[in-house]
């Protein structure tokens, strides 16, 4: 038989962990032989190369002028990222995308790209499809 104290602390251990997984769910990319990736995901790369991203985070997202996304997105939400994309962080540097219709239309893409090469998934920055995923 479990103690209160025991099972108020079990309790508290769920719904800590069911309020980290509802802030962050599981990242939507598929990714095969470290490069090749599912369409959705494709599309995020494409979003990354059109918005010009690498021009501050670097052709491989390890930081330039702009920090590490490899880095970064170990500890950022979803939702800070969409912010801080959105928004922008004047003081740091980082430009507002908001105005970007092709950045805004496709940041759940983008974000899926970004988390898969900082969970370390997406081995390399230059993906390509995976076989059946399109073009």
């Amino acid at each position: 038989m479990m103690s209160k104290f025991a099972r108020g602390l079990a309790i508290a251990l769920l719904l800590a962990a069911a309020s980290v997984a509802a802030q962050d769910p599981a990242p939507s990319y598929k990714v095969v032989d470290g490069y090749k990736v599912d369409a959705f995901t494709m599309t995020g790369f494409r979003t990354w190369r059109a918005g010009a991203c690498d021009r501050c985070h670097g052709a491989n997202q390890e930081g330039l002028v702009g920090p590490s996304l490899v880095n970064s997105l170990k500890t950022l939400t979803k939702d800070e990222f969409v912010k801080t994309v959105r928004d922008g962080r004047q003081e740091k540097g980082m430009i507002s995308f908001a105005s970007n219709e092709t950045v805004m239309a496709n940041i759940d893409a983008l974000y899926a790209y970004l988390k898969g090469r900082s969970d370390g998934a997406i081995t390399r920055a230059r993906v390509e499809p995976m076989a059946g995923a399109g073009s």
